[in-house]
C-alpha cells in the first residue's frame, strides 16, 4: 500500500471474508475510510463460489463488485482504487488489496498456514507499517477478534447490517396507557360504530407516539381498555375496539385467546386488512398454534384464502435436501414437527364427529396445508395464500425480503420466531432478518407486529423457563 494516499485522518479496515460472504456491499459501507483486503481473502471468496447457497451467491457478487472496481479505474492498486468509482456517493475512501508478500512473524502458538492466523498477520504488517493510522480488523468472527485483541491489534464486529444495537429497543406492538393519558389526550367516542367495534378520536402529544396497528391498553380491573390505533395523524389518533377471542362464541377452530397477547394476535391475523404479520416470542406462547388456527378458519370456513403454505428455516439456509428420501414435501417432514404437533391439538378441539369424523377432519387439513422449502422459493408468486413462514429468526435480511416479495395479490404472510434462538452463524439478534422487519413495517397500515411473553403451554414449561 503507498503511504503517500494514507492519511492521518482516514481509518484503514481490513475486512475479514465472512463479512463480504454476509454482505458483499460492505466494501462501500464505510464512508470516507479506506478498505484493505488481504489476498487470503480473495483466496477464501474463490474457494466459496460454487454452489447454490446464499454464501455462494454473496461471494460472487462480491468478487463481481471488487473485478469492476478494479476494471473501472485508471489508478494503480498499489495506489488505491477509489470506492465511489462505481457512482457510489456514500463510500469516498479507497481500496487497498494486498500485492506483497508479507512474512511478518506470529506467536508460535499461532499455526502457520491457517487463513486466519494470515490475515491477522497482515493486519500485524500493517500497524508496523503505518503506527500513525488507525487500523483495525472487521470481521463477524468472535474469535477472531478475540486473538486480534490478544495480539494487540484493534478489531471490531461489522455494525452496519445491525438494524438495532439493543434489541430492548424492538418494537413491541403494545402499548399500556397510563392512568392519565385520557386526562393529557382526552377521548370522544365517534358516534357511529363498525359492526361490534367503537371508534374514539383522540387528541394531545401522546399521539405521536402512536403507531398505526399498535395496540394499546389499560389495565384497570374496574374499567379494562383494549384498542388498536386506526389511524394517527400527528397529534390526533383514532383507537378502534378489538374483538374479544377470549370469549368462547369468538373461538377460532376451536381456540381461544388465553392471554391479552394472543388476544392481539387473534386480531391481527383475522384482519383482511393485514398481509403482513409479525410474531415474536419464546416457545410455549402460542405463536403456531394461533396462526394455523387463524389460517384455518379462513382457508376452510371464510373461504378468504385457497391454501396454506408454511416453510420452516432448515438450518443452515439453503442446505441441499437431497439426501433426504421422498418429494420435497417428505423431505421437509423432519423439521416440521410443531406443525404435525400443532394441527394434533386443533384436531382435538372438535369432538362432534367421534373417532372417524376427526379422521375425515385431519384429511381435509393436510390436504389445504402445503410443505415448502426455502430452497425454490425463488422466482415464484403465490396468489390468495396463507404464507407461514416459521423460524424467521435465522434468515438474513436478504432471504427475507426474497420470501417476502414472493407474495401476489391476496396473499397474507405470517412471520414468526424466536430472536433469543438464533442458530446460524454471524447472524445476531440485531441483525435478523427477523428484526429487520418488524422495524421496517411498523406503522405501515397494511402490516401488525406483536411479541408475546407469557407462555401458555404448561406450568412445567414455565417453570423451566424461569429456572433453567
Amino acid at each position: 500500500m503507498n503511504a503517500r494516499t494514507a492519511t492521518p485522518e482516514t481509518k484503514l479496515f481490513v475486512l475479514d471474508t465472512n463479512v463480504l460472504m454476509h454482505d458483499p456491499t460492505s466494501l462501500f459501507r464505510f464512508e470516507e475510510h479506506d478498505v484493505y483486503l488481504p489476498m487470503f481473502v480473495l483466496e477464501e471468496l474463490d474457494n466459496n463460489k460454487k454452489g447454490m447457497t446464499e454464501v455462494a451467491r454473496n461471494a460472487r457478487q462480491a468478487s463481481r463488485f471488487l473485478d469492476n472496481l478494479v476494471s473501472s479505474s485508471e489508478d494503480s492498486i498499489d495506489e488505491g482504487v477509489p470506492l465511489d468509482a462505481l457512482g457510489n456517493k456514500n463510500a469516498t475512501g479507497r481500496l487497498f488489496l494486498q500485492t506483497e508478500f508479507i512474512n511478518d512473524p506470529l506467536p508460535v502458538t499461532l499455526a502457520n498456514g491457517k487463513a486466519d492466523n494470515a490475515i491477522l498477520g497482515v493486519v500485524a504488517h500493517l500497524h508496523n507499517q503505518h503506527s500513525k493510522r488507525q487500523i483495525a480488523l472487521v470481521s463477524k468472527d468472535i474469535n477472531m477478534r478475540i486473538k486480534a485483541r490478544a495480539l494487540g491489534l484493534a478489531a471490531q464486529d461489522y455494525f452496519n447490517d445491525k438494524v438495532l444495537e439493543d434489541t430492548d429497543l424492538l418494537y413491541s406492538g403494545i402499548r399500556e396507557l397510563h392512568p392519565d393519558f385520557w386526562d393529557k389526550n382526552g377521548k370522544d367516542m365517534v358516534s357511529g360504530t363498525q359492526g361490534a367495534h367503537t371508534f374514539y378520536n383522540i387528541k394531545g402529544p401522546d399521539c405521536r407516539d402512536l403507531l398505526v396497528n399498535e395496540f394499546v391498553f389499560q389495565d384497570d380491573a374496574n374499567n379494562p381498555f383494549l384498542a388498536v390505533v386506526a389511524a394517527q395523524d400527528d397529534n390526533t389518533a383514532t383507537l378502534r375496539t378489538l374483538t374479544d377471542y377470549n370469549h368462547s362464541k369468538n373461538a377460532i377452530w376451536g381456540i381461544t385467546a388465553r392471554n391479552r397477547e394472543q388476544n392481539f394476535v387473534l386480531n391481527l391475523l383475522m384482519n383482511p386488512e393485514i398481509d403482513f404479520v409479525t410474531l415474536l416470542g419464546q416457545a410455549g406462547t402460542g405463536k403456531t398454534l394461533l396462526t394455523l388456527a387463524a389460517g384455518l378458519m379462513q382457508v376452510l370456513e371464510h373461504k378468504i384464502y385457497s391454501e396454506i403454505i408454511m416453510t420452516r428455516v432448515t438450518v443452515s439456509v439453503g442446505e441441499d435436501i437431497g439426501f433426504l428420501p421422498g418429494t420435497e414435501e417428505e423431505k421437509m417432514s423432519p423439521w416440521m414437527g410443531a406443525l404435525d404437533d400443532n394441527l394434533d391439538v386443533l384436531n382435538k378441539s372438535d369432538d362432534e364427529g367421534g373417532e372417524w369424523g376427526r379422521a375425515a377432519t385431519r384429511d381435509l387439513i393436510r390436504s389445504r396445508i402445503k410443505i415448502k422449502s426455502l430452497n425454490f422459493m425463488r422466482g415464484r408468486t403465490f396468489l390468495n395464500k396463507y404464507l407461514i413462514i416459521d423460524e424467521a429468526q435465522n434468515l438474513t435480511p436478504k432471504q427475507m425480503k426474497t420470501l417476502i416479495t414472493r407474495a401476489g395479490p391476496g396473499t397474507k404472510v405470517v412471520c414468526m420466531g424466536n430472536i433469543a434462538q438464533i442458530d446460524t452463524p454471524y447472524l445476531t439478534e440485531g441483525s435478523s432478518g427477523l428484526t429487520y422487519v418488524v422495524d421496517r413495517f411498523k406503522g405501515w397500515p397494511h402490516s401488525g407486529h406483536v411479541t408475546l411473553t407469557r407462555g401458555e403451554r404448561s406450568r412445567l414449561a414455565d417453570h423451566a423457563a424461569e429456572v433453567l
